[in-house]
């Protein structure tokens, strides 16, 4: 169920009444970039413009109109409205699947080879390498510490992760790094 926020409903509220043209509601679109990375999309709904696939939530000021495909993928979102010093928006946040659904060979292995050998390598360095799922031949994994922001990150993954994994574990074709880079609490070792 999609939630919003009393500060998000009260500034969707407001930007609709104060539209020039009549507005039937707020669409809300998410595209998944990956299992851990989804795109979102606010746009709002013009009298008229509404599409009769669209799953419809009615809210007291307005409606929100989601496409089939989107709907899935904003299960348990919650739309909030924030203010901060550098700027004001909507954000939306999802809770990720925990990875402790991992199970089976594959993972343990997996998790071997991340526990036993890279970790303590990139532990050095105060990172640590974090398993979040596995689809298919693909290894999910967030880089933390100091590895998360590092300028060599990419090397670290292709490298170091990606080669030990696949190496190791044949089942396992190709790992990919889904963090944010750009933010963190410490990201980027600094001495």
């Amino acid at each position: 169920m999609l939630t919003i926020t009393p500060a998000a409903e009260q500034k969707i509220a407001e930007l609709v009444s104060q539209s020039d043209k009549p507005v039937a509601g707020l669409r809300i679109g998410a595209e998944a970039q990956s299992p851990f990375k989804v795109d979102y999309k606010l746009a709002f709904v013009g009298q008229g413009q509404e599409d009769p696939a669209d799953a419809v939530i009615n809210f007291d000021s307005f409606d929100v109109y989601t496409d089939p495909d989107s709907a899935g993928l904003l299960e348990d979102a919650t739309v909030d409205y924030v203010e901060q010093l550098m700027g004001s928006g909507f954000k939306i946040d999802r809770p990720m699947q925990s990875p402790e659904h991992l199970s089976g060979p594959v993972v343990d292995q997996v998790k071997a080879v991340l526990e036993e050998q890279i970790n303590p390598m990139v532990a050095g360095h105060g990172g640590h390498i974090a398993l979040l799922d596995i689809k298919e031949d693909v290894v999910y994994v967030e880089l933390q510490g100091g590895c998360q922001g590092c300028g060599m990150a990419d090397v670290t993954l292709k490298q170091g992760i990606e080669s030990a994994i696949t190496e190791a574990v044949p089942a396992i074709k190709s790992v990919l790094d889904v963090t944010d880079h750009a933010n963190g609490k410490n990201p980027y070792y600094k001495s």
